[in-house]
């Protein structure tokens, strides 16, 4: 693997996780250094921190508050 490319990998821990959860990572960017973006978009995926991911978990949050909240009016009536 390319120096610059593996100091990258290794400056950001969730992508050094990631690699070592998956290895093929680390075999495709010695051949193919140019798919670092991939890596970055694959180890979002995989870790649940893309926009759709988060805005998920906001929708279940508000959710669960709102049902709590229901829940609450319910008991003191």
């Amino acid at each position: 693997m390319r120096r610059d490319v593996w100091q990258y990998v290794q400056a950001n821990p969730m992508l050094r996780a990631f690699v070592r959860e998956q290895p093929r990572w680390y075999r495709l960017l010695a051949r193919r250094p140019h798919e670092l973006s991939a890596l970055q978009l694959a180890a979002l995926r995989h870790y649940g921190q893309t926009i759709p991911d988060k805005v998920g978990k906001i929708s279940q949050s508000l959710q669960m508050a709102s049902l709590m909240w229901q829940m609450f009016k319910a008991l003191r009536d």
